[in-house]
């Protein structure tokens, strides 16, 4: 038996398989997402408020309450920008906060190369079934001698099947991996902001000390 004959014997079990593959694919997918969607969730906070809120506090010098309300927040933002406040002055709280903002999104982005993984290759593994239903279908059709059959339709209709699933497993997750992407810029933006304030004030402290 040679290897065109080993490859071609591949094709027996049909493209169910990877319609199957897809299908599996895709639930570890939704999981993944689901279990993103809960962390971000759970993680919300008004950080706008409290910017303003920890403002406050460090310009009246309540230190010990601005760092109490960082760390009654849920959010990434406060988790990071409460790395500062530990910090003696404002250089080491600049590596503080630059190392929690890392370790913060890597927190984030965990699985979710799964989702750009499958979302750019989903499609291909449609399409790895619709070939094999293309070559089942040749074959059916030689077997046939030329005759049109309902097997050779059924092998035609299933592999077309294939390349629909393919891209309907892809753009839920390539949309899904964008948004939390996106949300995940968005509150590392809001972080620097929220630590701008804890580094304005040890500055200012250290303006005021060296004065």
């Amino acid at each position: 038996m040679d290897l065109f004959d080993r490859l071609s014997g591949l094709t027996q079990f049909g493209s169910l398989w990877v319609l199957w593959l897809l299908v599996g694919l895709s639930v570890l997918a939704l999981t993944v997402a689901i279990e993103r969607a809960v962390l971000f969730f759970s993680s919300r906070d008004d950080v706008l408020g409290l910017r303003r809120e920890v403002r406050g506090l460090l310009s009246d010098g309540n230190v010990g309450l601005a760092r109490k309300r960082l760390e009654h927040s849920p959010s990434f933002e406060a988790r990071i920008a409460v790395a500062g406040l530990d910090s003696e002055n404002a250089a080491s709280a600049e590596e503080r906060i630059r190392s929690e903002q890392q370790v913060a999104r890597l927190s984030m982005e965990r699985n979710l190369a799964f989702l750009g993984t499958l979302g750019n290759n989903a499609p291909f593994i449609g399409l790895l079934g619709t070939v094999i239903g293309i070559v089942r279908a040749f074959r059916e059709l030689s077997e046939s001698k030329g005759q049109m059959s309902a097997a050779l339709m059924a092998e035609i209709g299933e592999a077309l099947v294939a390349t629909a699933v393919g891209l309907l497993v892809a753009l839920p997750a390539i949309a899904l991996f964008n948004l939390f992407q996106r949300s995940i810029r968005a509150r590392l933006s809001r972080a620097d902001a929220l630590s701008g304030e804890v580094l304005a004030h040890l500055k200012s402290g250290a303006a005021g000390a060296a004065e």
